[in-house]
């Protein structure tokens, strides 16, 4: 089924539904799912006896905030924020949009931020400094996907799925104006869907 040229499968997005929008598949659903257990593995050892906070990043982190959380065997909480520096587009605006705060206070908790994706960085530096100056007792990034070549600020980010190319994906929370972010792996979104 095709709509507003996007290919749409009833019940869920599939490689085969979007196939005419990506230019390739990055990772199968199965190959994230073995990297958030890895991950989820480490983050369990790391953590041990600290009841962290996991703060999600809407939206893009709805994915892997919940497979993640369903991996671990530490008791732990969550809690979300929203902020945004790209609006429709593909690019980053380069202004930092305070949408959604936390709920609860971060002071002397060990925090984990779990984002989808690190491009340029720069919205997550500037949650970073954003959190750090509410005195965690630690704070930690776990992210999914990184894009090397595009990082444009140093982030010490403890725990990385994937580093990826610097090209516009899809998927797994990755969204373009809305769509995709339902599709189970990560592809390349070709630049005529786009453009």
């Amino acid at each position: 089924m095709t709509s507003g040229g996007r290919c749409v499968k009833l019940g869920h997005v599939d490689a085969d539904a979007i196939a005419d929008d990506l230019a390739s598949v990055l990772y199968t659903p199965e190959q994230i799912r073995e990297r958030v257990v890895v991950l989820a593995g480490q983050i369990d050892k790391d953590y041990a006896g600290k009841d962290p906070l996991l703060v999600g990043v809407l939206n893009g982190a709805v994915m892997i905030m919940a497979d993640l959380c369903r991996e671990l065997s530490i008791d732990c909480e969550m809690d979300w924020m929203a902020v945004s520096s790209y609006g429709s587009g593909t690019k980053s605006s380069g202004v930092v949009r305070f949408l959604k705060d936390l709920s609860v206070d971060i002071h002397d908790r060990h925090v984990l931020v779990v984002e989808d994706i690190i491009d340029t960085g720069l919205t997550l530096s500037w949650l970073l400094s954003n959190l750090a100056s509410r005195q965690p007792a630690s704070l930690e990034v776990a992210a999914m996907f990184r894009k090397p070549e595009a990082v444009r600020t140093t982030i010490d980010c403890r725990y990385i799925g994937y580093d990826i190319p610097n090209e516009f994906v899809v998927g797994y929370g990755l969204d373009y104006d809305g769509h995709y972010r339902n599709f189970k792996g990560l592809g390349v979104l070709r630049p005529e869907v786009y453009s």
